[in-house]
Parts: C-alpha cells; sequence; structure tokens
C-alpha cells in the first residue's frame, strides 16, 4: 500500500464527502490504490504517499475539522504530495462568486506556508435548508436550496489529478 492515496474529507452536512467520493471513485478508475476517511478519523499516513484533502468553506473559513487537521498532520502532510479541494459558490454559482471563493480558499491556505499542494481546486457548494441546524440556519432561512456542484468539473479535475499523483 506504499503507493496508496488517502482521500480525507471534513464535511458538516455530507456534500464534501459526496464529493469525495465521487473523487475517489475517479482516482480508482485511473488505476490508483485509494482509501477514503472523514478527517477526524486518520490517526495514521503509513502507507499512503499522496492525500488529497476536501472540506467547505462556511462564513468565508476553512470548516473548523480541516484547520485541525491541517495543524495536527503538518509533519506527515509535508512529506507528501497534497491536492485540496473545497466547496464554496451557494448563490449565484457565477464567475465573481466562484473568483472570491478561491480567493478565500487561498488566504485559508496561506495560513500553512509549508504546505505546497501539486492541485487545488474550489467547486459549487449546496445549501440544503432541511440539513441546516444551529444558529446558521438563522443566517440561511431566507436563502434558496441550491446545489452547484458541477459533477464533470469535478471528474476531470480528479482524472487530472491521477497523473500528478
Amino acid at each position: 500500500m506504499i503507493n496508496s492515496v488517502l482521500v480525507a474529507f471534513s464535511s458538516k452536512y455530507g456534500s464534501t464527502q459526496e464529493v469525495a467520493e465521487a473523487v475517489v471513485t475517479t482516482l480508482r478508475e485511473q488505476g490508483l490504490e485509494v482509501d477514503i476517511q472523514p478527517m477526524r478519523q486518520v490517526k495514521s499516513f503509513e502507507g499512503y504517499r499522496s492525500v488529497v484533502m476536501g472540506a467547505p468553506l462556511y462564513m468565508f473559513h476553512l470548516l473548523k475539522g480541516a484547520r485541525r487537521f491541517l495543524s495536527k498532520h503538518r509533519k506527515a502532510l509535508i512529506e507528501r504530495q497534497v491536492a485540496f479541494f473545497a466547496l464554496g459558490p451557494t448563490n449565484t454559482g457565477d464567475e465573481k462568486e466562484f473568483q472570491e471563493s478561491r480567493e478565500q480558499l487561498d488566504k485559508e491556505l496561506a495560513a500553512y506556508p509549508w504546505l505546497s499542494p501539486v492541485a487545488v481546486e474550489i467547486f459549487g457548494g449546496v445549501i440544503d435548508p432541511d440539513k441546516i441546524d444551529g444558529l446558521y440556519k438563522l443566517f440561511m432561512r431566507q436563502v434558496p436550496a441550491s446545489d452547484l456542484r458541477d459533477w464533470d468539473a469535478i471528474r476531470s479535475w480528479a482524472s487530472d489529478l491521477a497523473e500528478k499523483l
């Protein structure tokens, strides 16, 4: 398993996990050995040469679990090829919204200057009012449901990523 890839994700409502699963499927179709785990469950990177990380952007920040994962596993991540994807835009999905989300992601990743991903991508996100809870629901109650994930773009990115890993 020394040539395996770990796809680690942080997902609050499940949409990032679904994207991570699509990435795993595509990487496997490209001939790679791939495992998938929630970031909070990752204990060891033994046997993995590469790590693909995925997390959503919430209120201009990466989900807390992703930030914790990056800090906790710094040494192991420095020693491996890494790639990162995030789910961001949830409103219009226009070019400006994607650019703003990418800038937010770049700003978040800049807090980890030791991290040198071979690929970074932002995908559209999801708002499902039925799944939102807590204080976030107060902010989102006027926002309509949306799913801006572009599955063709996700599979294309993962396919291109397979060549880099």
